[in-house]
Order: C-alpha cells, then sequence, then structure tokens
C-alpha cells in the first residue's frame, strides 16, 4: 500500500496490541553518508539495502544536481552512483533539495576535493538541542580551506589540495566524525582524529571507504588515523540494517502489549539495547534473519537509565523506550547526556496522563556536560500509567515516532499531527503500521 506523504495528520485508535513482522532496511545514520562518498570515487559505486526515507532523496537529489549520476540497481533498495562528471550546481537549487536536511554539511569535503569549492546553505534538522555546525568548518579550516560566510549560506574553496591534520574532539560527534572522515581520506599527509566516534555505522561509513581505497586506521582508544591517498574508486556494499528503527519497533512492542517479529535487526549492533529491554522486562528472540521482541505478560521493571554515545545507551533509543517505562511498575530515572533537549517530548506523555517529572541535576549516573547548564535533561517516571488519546504534535523524528508508540498504548483516540516528519528515518512506517494490526487512519482515508 501506497500512502501519499503530503498527509500531515495520523488518526489513531489505541488499545490494540501490534502483531506481526515488518523489515527494516540499511541505516538512516549510514545511507546518506555512503552516499555522499561516493562523490569521492573516480568510478560508479553501488549501494544495497537502501531504505526509501526522506533523508535519501534529498541526497540522491543534491547528488543529481551535482553532476551524479544515481539510477536504481538491479534489485530494490539498490542505487548506482556514477561521479565522473561531477560539477557546480545552483545555489538556489541546492537550498531548495536540503530543505531542513543537516546532511548538505557533509559534502564540503568530497566537493572540495572534486572541484576546489562548495556551497552550504542554512542547514535544519531536528530541534533536540544544540548541533552547532561551525565545528565542521573549524575542521575543515584547519584541512586548508577558506569559508566565506554569505547572506544565503557558506561558500567554501581550496586554494590548494586539502592536506591532514591533527583533531581532537571536544565530544565524540558522529557528525564531526563523519566531516573529517570524508575529508581525509584524499587529504595530503595524514590526519589524527582523536575522541572519535565509534558508533556501528561510524565503522560502516569506515568500509565504504576502504572498499574505495582508502587507509584508515581505528584505535581502541577512539583515535582513527586516516591517511591520504591521490585517488579512489567506487564500491559495492550492502548498508548495515538500521537499529534505531529496530529498537523502535521493539519499543512499541512493549508498550502496547505486542509482539513484533524484526527482520533485517542485527544482534551485534544493538546489545547494549538488548540488555536494557531484558531488564525492564521485555523478551526476545534473535535468529539469523532478526529478531522477534515481545511483551511476555506480567509488570514491567522500572530501572536506572543513562544514554551515552556508542557502546553505551544510544540516545535515539531512548524516547521510545520511555513510553514503554510509563507502563513499568516503580520510578524509572532517565539521565540524558546527549541532547540537552530531547525530554521535552515527555510534556505531552503528561498530557495524556503519564507522570515524568524532569530536572536541571544528573539523576541517577555519573555527572555530565549539561550537569551545570540549567538544562532539563534527567527524568523521573512513576508507572504504571494509564495513557489517554489525546492531540499531538509531532516535535523531532525520534520523539515523533514515541508519541506514535503512546497514540497506539494508548485508551481512546489520538491525532498525531506532522507525521510527515516521520518519514525522514522510518520507511513505510505507516504501511508497516497497518500490517502490525493498528487501527489508524488518514483524514477521509481509512488505512486499517
Amino acid at each position: 500500500m501506497t500512502v501519499n506523504g503530503s498527509d500531515d495528520v495520523l488518526v489513531v485508535h489505541g488499545g490494540t496490541p501490534l502483531e506481526g513482522e515488518i523489515r527494516v532496511r540499511g541505516a538512516k545514520n549510514l545511507v546518506p553518508k555512503a552516499m555522499v562518498a561516493a562523490l569521492l570515487g573516480s568510478e560508479p559505486s553501488r549501494l544495497r539495502n537502501v531504505p526509501d526515507i526522506r533523508d535519501v532523496r534529498v541526497v540522491r537529489g543534491l547528488l543529481q544536481l551535482h553532476g551524479v549520476t544515481v539510477r536504481p540497481g538491479e534489485e530494490p533498495g539498490e542505487l548506482v552512483m556514477d561521479p565522473t562528471y561531477v560539477e557546480s550546481a545552483n545555489v538556489a537549487d541546492i537550498d531548495a533539495h536540503a530543505g531542513s536536511s543537516r546532511i548538505p554539511i557533509l559534502f564540503c569535503g568530497p566537493l572540495l576535493h572534486r572541484l576546489g569549492h562548495a556551497f552550504i546553505p542554512g542547514l535544519g534538522g531536528c530541534d533536540i538541542g544544540g548541533r552547532p555546525i561551525d565545528f565542521h568548518f573549524d575542521v575543515l579550516r584547519q584541512f586548508g580551506a577558506t569559508i566565506e560566510k554569505r547572506a544565503d549560506g557558506q561558500y567554501l574553496e581550496a586554494p590548494q589540495r586539502l592536506r591532514g591534520t591533527k583533531i581532537r574532539l571536544p565530544y565524540p560527534s558522529v557528525g564531526a566524525t563523519e566531516q573529517v572522515l570524508l575529508t581525509a581520506v584524499l587529504a595530503e599527509g595524514v590526519t589524527e582524529l582523536s575522541n572519535a566516534a565509534v558508533e556501528p555505522e561510524i565503522e560502516d561509513l569506515i568500509c565504504v571507504l576502504q572498499k574505495m581505497g582508502a587507509i584508515i586506521a581505528m584505535d581502541t582508544d577512539r583515535t582513527i588515523r586516516i591517511t591520504g591517498v591521490d585517488k579512489l574508486g567506487g564500491y559495492t556494499h550492502a548498508a548495515l540494517a538500521d537499529r534505531l528503527e529496530a529498537a523502535s519497533w521493539a519499543s512499541a512492542a512493549l508498550a502496547t502489549n505486542g509482539n513484533i517479529y524484526v527482520r533485517g535487526a542485527q544482534q551485534r549492533s544493538m546489545m547494549t539495547f538488548l540488555n536494557t529491554y531484558r531488564k525492564v522486562g521485555g523478551a526476545f528472540q534473535i535468529d539469523d534473519e532478526g529478531i522477534r521482541f515481545w511483551h511476555p505478560g506480567g509488570q514491567l521493571k522500572s530501572i536506572a537509565l543513562e544514554t551515552d554515545v556508542h557502546p553505551g545507551f544510544q540516545t535515539d533509543w531512548q524516547q521510545p523506550l520511555v513510553v514503554a517505562l510509563t507502563q513499568a511498575t516503580g520510578l524509572s530515572i532517565i539521565h540524558e547526556t546527549v541532547y540537552e533537549s530531547r525530554l521535552g517530548f515527555t510534556s505531552a506523555l503528561n498530557q495524556m496522563g503519564a507522570h515524568i517529572q524532569l530536572y536541571r541535576e544528573c539523576l541517577g549516573g555519573s555527572d555530565c556536560r549539561f550537569g551545570q547548564r540549567n538544562f532539563l535533561h534527567s527524568a523521573v517516571v512513576s508507572g504504571p500509567t494509564k495513557l489517554q488519546g489525546a492531540d499531538l504534535v509531532i516535535p523531532d523524528l525520534r520523539g515523533g515516532f514515541s508519541y506514535l508508540i503512546a497514540a497506539l498504548a494508548a485508551e481512546g483516540t489520538s491525532r498525531v499531527h506532522g507525521i510527515d516528519l516521520i518519514n525522514r528515518g522510518y520507511e513505510n512506517f505507516m504501511e508497516k503500521l497497518v500490517e502490525l494490526g493498528a487501527k489508524v487512519e488518514l483524514p477521509g482515508k481509512t488505512l486499517g
């Protein structure tokens, strides 16, 4: 079933357990970046397991604007990208295609290598806390780029070949690590990046770049060393599965007393989540094709949870799981250490009947960088509480899916506004809801 993505309100009739099977494909946090990496090559690249999500469509459009030929491959979810004729793009076209995505910032290094210049429009993204792009530009200056701020964005030039440098991240940022990798592989000399992010999606991007001919070494102390090469070829790669989407569906199974088989889910990248899921009282079974998640009956257990960079509990896992924790017995303590504003979504859960109190202090764990900065970044969830249907406005990608889970778990009917934002990271999510037996409808059109 195909649903028109322009419909932006979903009516959810809650109280029905989600049961059945869905599939997750390549990770949102890897696939668009691997597509950008194709710009660096002198030959075509072939990427498999590509989800049909908005971020992929944004990058595809940006690649095509810059002269890259992008076409479907021989199998579903496969893209072939030919960067033979890279060219400059019109500023207005770049701005129009970029929309609210932050991914265009990662085009800088590849375009500087291929064209000697790049333009980056103002960037959007989810409003979950500070994600400054200044560091990206600081890094590019260290490689030798010059940057001119203009009314419509940033104009970058590389008067000479970019050169390797030593960089220490103040925080192991995924985006900053990606920026360094995509720039350093063709820079002259060696780049040493310390305090780097080491998420599975970063490792998969390194695999892509190594297939293209890059020389990249990862040390055990979060240090990545990149030896620049003169030329890169293409790659053939199957993207790792989206562990963040898989965990979202797992939390949906738990919150709705459901049973969902997530085909494509992989144990290795989800081990920290699986441990926590089991502590809460959720059940799962792993096989070679995916993972089954279900509520085994009985009471869910409250927990103390602290988000962190990989291999810690991922911040993107937190919001969907918090919905399930509203149904756990006792007090759960959440300490968000990655994005200072990520707990703002809980106000709508309280509107539905949850008991969640936010705090500025670092609760339930070690002090973090937000502890003295007046951010509401800790939460105490008291449960179990019955949730009631409500009108909800989606604040961000993961928060939005969390609102869907809450609406599905609640008694009565909810109207969820802004669902188009969920298309950024969840492929065919409305079709999947229908397949799992959810009672949802678009105004004027019944889906299930």
